[in-house]
């Protein structure tokens, strides 16, 4: 007959067998709860991150400090998630297209890319997608990500960004806007213009200029000022063209105002000075962010923001002399 062990007997084995099984945890030479020794239960990419390569492929010009927020988003959102991130970019929707190719060819486990041109933007797409490589879209294209399969779009409807441009402008009681196109061809830009044209009681015109020369942009303004007197309001699409809107202003000896798209830690202080009425904040710096966390997310864990269905809307925002405040200390550290 089995006599059982005395209860002090029991509790103490009952000690040594969990102490047993901690140690077999910390050194990994067990089986535990059915898990399998061949790392079959493994994270799909080897972990957080786990090697996972990124291509994010703008349509950023060159020394546009705008794009600079981006990437820094972006990388931001790489070095949480353990992520191997490359960024490209260039204006040209052709050779933006080459460079998608080029991810596609060096087998990234995902990309995102702006649709600034979709057509051109659509085969190479397409070879991703073929290629079994997650795409999302960000900052441009917000009617184009869709059709062309994107899994998810982050940034701020450009259409609707212009309208409350136009009411704003209505607000102030402006009469006369000149639009600055810094780039022929961007849907986006062209839709900020179409929607500020839209609601705007008074008259835009649209001037088209060459973004990568900043002095030619403050000349060509100027020259649009000297030439019209009527003009009271400069729109730029860009923080960097707000302030070189304000500098075509003075040398013109113009009476408009300037109010502008985007914003950094420059076009803040002009903000606060009054140089510049107001900013359209779209968070350029979170659009980085979150394209590239989303890749990581989709990999690791199937998530799709928005059910690949609805945008994830990162603007539009009013920055004013009243409020700039609030957002000058993230504009000094370089992300808003």
């Amino acid at each position: 007959m089995n006599t059982p062990p005395p209860p002090h007997t029991s509790a103490r084995l009952t000690r040594v067998a969990a102490l047993v099984s901690a140690v077999c945890l910390l050194v990994a030479g067990c089986s535990v709860l059915g898990a399998s020794d061949d790392g079959s239960d493994a994270d799909p990419v080897g972990g957080p991150g786990g090697g996972m390569k990124v291509a994010l492929v703008t349509h950023g010009g060159k020394g546009d400090a705008f794009w600079d927020l981006v990437r820094r988003g972006a990388e931001t959102a790489a070095a949480k998630d353990g992520v191997d991130l490359t960024y490209a970019s260039d204006a040209d929707g052709a050779t933006q297209a080459a460079l998608v190719r080029n991810a596609v060819r060096d087998k990234v486990d995902g990309i995102a890319v702006t649709l600034a041109k979709p057509a051109a933007m659509r085969g190479p797409i397409a070879q991703a997608k073929a290629a079994g490589i997650p795409v999302v879209g960000l900052n441009s294209g917000i009617d184009a990500w869709r059709p062309a399969g994107l899994l998810e779009y982050f940034g701020q409807d450009e259409s609707v960004a212009g309208r409350a441009v136009g009411d704003k402008l209505d607000e102030v009681k402006a009469k006369h806007a000149l639009c600055v196109v810094h780039e022929r061809g961007n849907v986006a830009l062209e839709a900020r213009c179409a929607g500020v044209r839209k609601t705007f009681d008074g008259e835009t015109d649209n001037v088209y200029v060459d973004g990568t020369d900043m002095n030619a942009v403050t000349a060509t303004i100027a020259s649009r000022l000297r030439q019209d007197s009527s003009i009271d309001e400069v729109v730029t699409l860009g923080a960097q063209y707000g302030l070189s809107a304000v500098d075509a202003v003075e040398q013109a000896g113009s009476r408009a105002k300037v109010a502008t798209f985007d914003l950094n830690k420059d076009l803040v202080k002009a903000v606060r000075g009054g140089e510049v009425q107001f900013a359209v904040d779209q968070q350029p710096y979170l659009q980085g962010y979150l394209a590239v966390d989303a890749l990581w997310l989709y990999r690791t864990n199937g998530n799709i923001s928005g059910g690949g269905t609805a945008p994830v809307l990162t603007g539009p925002a009013f920055v004013t002399r009243s409020n700039v405040s609030a957002v000058a200390r993230f504009a000094a550290a370089g992300t808003r």
